[in-house]
């Protein structure tokens, strides 16, 4: 019997295929066929067209709302389970759901760690997730999670872009960590944002804490939903005497109005991945791939290499 790994193929959910075959290119492999059968109720099933008795499988999917995403990954870890795949792993590059990773009020879910327990029933082996909304979820899960950060495809932009003066900032105190990461790697100074809501999405007041006057600022953030709050920071800071500002923010959510806040704001550029498709076209943003990231990382599990030379920060 031979006792070397079993093969990998990569699927891929539909709301991800874009940036699956993207993977599957620079990891050098084709992307494994999956049909999906939708009844007239909406109602979907996956299959899978070829076999995968006992290989590794890589299924990517980010799980950003509707729940449909979700529910297609757990549909697909199962028939792979039920296919006798050896291996199974979640390759989230989004992980939905992940701002309830706590109870912040009587009475809500924590919805993170549901979609952790829906996860390790459907059958996943391992999860490969990036720049997860707080860290601790990783302790949501029994079975082991590769966590990749963004800031390995970001820095080497940042000093391409070859900025004087360059202070990074945070969007809010929850991000100050992120921010302070950054700019120890890139030996700048760092400056906060404070700020208040009364309710979600919808920010009350916001104060700067450090200095921004004649300074090139780059906003870390790990996603951008509404857009709001980037928006309003950066103008705070281009009234306070900032040279530019641009936002770096791992999640393109951009739900609502934020493509015409972001076109109206004083950012000069917005740079992001493509863990989440663009639903437009903007001339200020910019994608950067995590596609060679993951592929690399799958290659590194897929030959138990270790992977800790992935993290720079």
């Amino acid at each position: 019997m031979s006792h070397h790994e079993p093969e990998a193929k990569i699927f891929a959910c539909s709301k991800s295929v874009y940036l699956a075959e993207q993977i599957a290119e620079a990891y050098g492999i084709p992307l494994g066929k999956v049909i999906t059968s939708t009844y007239s109720d909406g109602e979907f099933q996956p299959s899978y067209e070829e076999s995968i008795r006992g290989l590794r499988v890589f299924i990517v999917c980010s799980t950003f709302p509707s729940a449909d995403n979700l529910m297609e990954l757990l549909l697909m870890i199962d028939a792979a389970k039920r296919a006798s795949a050896r291996h199974i792993t979640a390759v989230i590059p989004y992980f939905g759901w992940a701002r309830q990773d706590r109870k912040d009020k009587p009475r809500v879910p924590i919805g993170a760690k549901l979609v952790a327990n829906l996860l390790d029933a459907a059958g996943a082996t391992r999860v490969m997730t990036m720049d997860l909304h707080a860290d601790q979820i990783q302790g949501f899960f029994e079975k082991p999670v590769d966590h990749l950060f963004a800031s390995t495809i970001f820095l080497p932009y940042i000093k391409s872009l070859d900025l004087d003066n360059l202070t990074i900032a945070s969007p809010d105190m929850g991000g100050s960590k992120r921010a302070y990461a950054y700019s120890k790697f890139l030996n700048s100074d760092v400056v906060v944002c404070y700020k208040q809501r009364k309710v979600a999405n919808v920010i009350d007041t916001m104060e700067l804490i450090g200095e921004v006057k004649g300074r090139n600022v780059i906003l870390v953030d790990d996603m951008i939903d509404t857009g709001g709050t980037l928006a309003k920071a950066a103008d705070l800071m281009i009234e306070k005497g900032a040279l530019s500002v641009r936002a770096i923010c791992t999640h393109p959510i951009l739900s609502g109005d934020a493509y015409e806040k972001i076109e109206n704001s004083k950012l000069s550029e917005l740079i992001v991945t493509d863990s989440i498709p663009l639903k437009k076209e903007s001339s200020k943003i910019k994608v950067l791939s995590c596609a060679p990231l993951f592929a690399e990382v799958m290659q590194m599990v897929q030959n138990n290499n270790s992977i800790s030379g992935k993290f720079i920060m």
